[in-house]
């Protein structure tokens, strides 16, 4: 069975609950490509492994927290490129990923900080 369509485009007719029949219908919006669980997944799985591989190049605190911040700021222009051309769904786990990945490296930084009192980064 198709779908009415309202006078807005991508709304369908609302139909009245009963409990207000007097009051006028209101528009109801919906997404026109709606994020699925599969391609969130995928993106979470894809930059797991893209934080992985780059982390493994580091052999110290120092590299590993650089080639987290390359890997991340990579992925998130994978993101932004993404979210506008290609599956927003794998943006979202992309970047939800990404962020993850660079706060775990930024608590590894700020423990050593903390105990040495010497900024690791430089």
């Amino acid at each position: 069975m198709a779908e009415r369509q309202g006078p807005w485009p991508g709304s369908a007719v609302p139909q009245p609950s009963g409990l207000f029949p007097g009051l006028p219908r209101r528009p109801v919006y919906r997404e026109p490509h709606p994020v699925a669980a599969g391609p969130v997944l995928a993106g979470i799985g894809a930059t797991v492994l893209w934080f992985v591989l780059f982390g493994s190049i580091g052999r110290d605190l120092v590299s590993y927290a650089w080639w987290t911040v390359l890997a991340a700021v990579s992925a998130w222009a994978v993101s932004a490129a993404l979210a506008v051309l290609g599956d927003r769904g794998v943006a979202v786990g992309v970047a939800l990923i990404s962020g993850f990945g660079l706060s775990v490296a930024s608590i590894f930084v700020a423990i050593r900080w903390i105990t040495t009192e010497d900024w690791p980064m430089w």
